[in-house]
């Protein structure tokens, strides 16, 4: 015998409900598909008219801008009833990135807003987490385009995806076909990936053999801008900081991606890039190609470290500078910009998308889903953490910041990525 707990759907109305049967009476392993095939869309009872519970939602609040470990705290309350026009989700799997770090903190210009309405709080908190991919288990009478059992992704920064469970308008995410690619994929599929993907498209018209330099090469926009520009014949020069562990980070870094043009991945450190190869006949030297055409450089880091990758760009390159974790400044010397003409410009992925249609981010999406389902993009380093099944509002956030604390301050290049129950 076995249990299978169906979320079920008439309506528009949310219903959970518990059915026992024997696998055995179908004949098939899976019991969900016996469900499913014996009463489709409609519930044993719903058809009883049995009472509408909305699930537990569990999720990381703040009230206020702080440290992490100053202002998180766990909350559980009811999903709110679905309405005509809402969407009801559960979450798959989300990541734990930087930038929410910063949101945290105050430091991210992006905040969402704080509010006592959903959450039944006395003082008004936001939901932390701007990333993740969830399940649709409920759809409104009104609401085009999403089914129950699709996947999503947010639309925006801001949305609060560090929870079980969420209410959303059809704006508020992007759907995505269920089970196209694999969960962890899904997850960090609007932040890294899409960072990567359009600052290579963006800012120079790249050509087969170009190369692009980046600080920072072990973070996680980094390696999906190996991949994406091994895929499109693009060399990439990737510094890291000098490690203990340099040298296996660097097999790692060149093993990634899938390229047919003989694209190649070149990692040193930081160190040696200031102190063995500061000239630029040095340094192409070093690359075994003198006539390399590096038209465009990205800088996660910032401060020293962004003027040295600066130093080797080709005349009229561009450096993107998308990140600061270093948190100095850049001081850029006159000559850079008199004789070298060279461009420091800024990304940030939600700029992008105020001046571009939900149209032109889902073509993106498309591009990106593409590349990871025939294996060219889609490898980095994480860790899955189950969360979710605590009971206890005390023990869930406890359990977070188990997980957090491999995230922050420093992951080492392991994406830390929260598999919710």
């Amino acid at each position: 015998m076995s249990i299978y707990a169906k979320k079920a759907f008439f309506s528009g109305s949310y219903v959970k409900q518990a059915i026992v049967f024997s696998n055995a009476l179908f004949g098939l392993r899976n019991s969900s598909v016996a469900l499913k095939h014996t009463i489709g869309s409609r519930s044993i009872s719903e058809l009883s008219g049995a009472k509408v519970e909305t699930p537990e939602v569990k999720a990381v609040v703040y009230g206020k801008y702080g440290q992490p470990k100053e202002v998180l705290r766990a909350l559980k309350y009811r999903l709110p009833p679905l309405t005509p026009t809402s969407i009801h989700l559960h979450f798959l799997a989300i990541p734990i990135n930087p930038s929410d770090i910063n949101q945290i903190e105050g430091v991210y210009p992006l905040r969402p807003p704080f509010t006592r309405e959903e959450f039944g709080t006395d003082d008004a908190v936001a939901v932390a987490g701007n990333e993740g991919v969830a399940e649709v288990i409920g759809v409104g009478d009104q609401v085009k385009g999403f089914n129950v059992g699709d996947w999503a992704v947010m639309a925006n920064a801001g949305f609060g995806t560090w929870r079980t469970h969420a209410v959303a308008r059809p704006d508020q995410i992007v759907r995505i076909e269920p089970g196209s690619i694999d969960l962890a994929s899904a997850a960090t599929l609007t932040v890294n990936n899409a960072t990567a993907y359009r600052m290579l498209k963006d800012y120079v018209k790249l050509q087969k053999g170009d190369y692009v330099i980046q600080n920072g090469g072990n973070s996680g926009v980094s390696q999906a801008v190996i991949q994406i520009a091994k895929a499109w014949g693009i060399n990439t020069i990737n510094t890291i900081r000098k490690r203990p562990d340099f040298e296996q980070i660097k097999s790692r870094l060149q093993s990634l991606g899938v390229g047919e043009s003989g694209a190649t991945t070149i990692v040193v450190s930081d160190e040696d890039l200031e102190n063995k190869y500061r000239s630029k006949s040095q340094f192409l030297e070093f690359i075994g190609d003198e006539k390399a055409n590096i038209p465009l450089g990205f800088n996660c880091v910032s401060g020293d470290s962004a003027i040295m990758i600066a130093k080797h760009l080709s005349r009229s390159g561009y450096l993107v500078t998308y990140g600061a974790m270093s948190r100095k400044p850049m001081r850029i010397p006159a000559s850079m910009l008199i004789f070298d003409n060279l461009h420091f410009v800024g990304y940030w992925m939600a700029n992008w998308k105020e001046t571009h249609s939900i149209e032109e981010y889902r073509e993106m999406l498309d591009d990106i889903i593409a590349l990871i389902q025939t294996k060219k993009l889609g490898s980095f380093v994480y860790e899955e953490n189950k969360w979710g099944e605590e009971t206890d509002e005390k023990e869930l956030l406890a359990k977070f910041y188990e997980i957090f604390d491999k995230a922050y301050p420093d992951s080492h290049g392991v994406k830390q990525i929260l598999r919710i129950h």
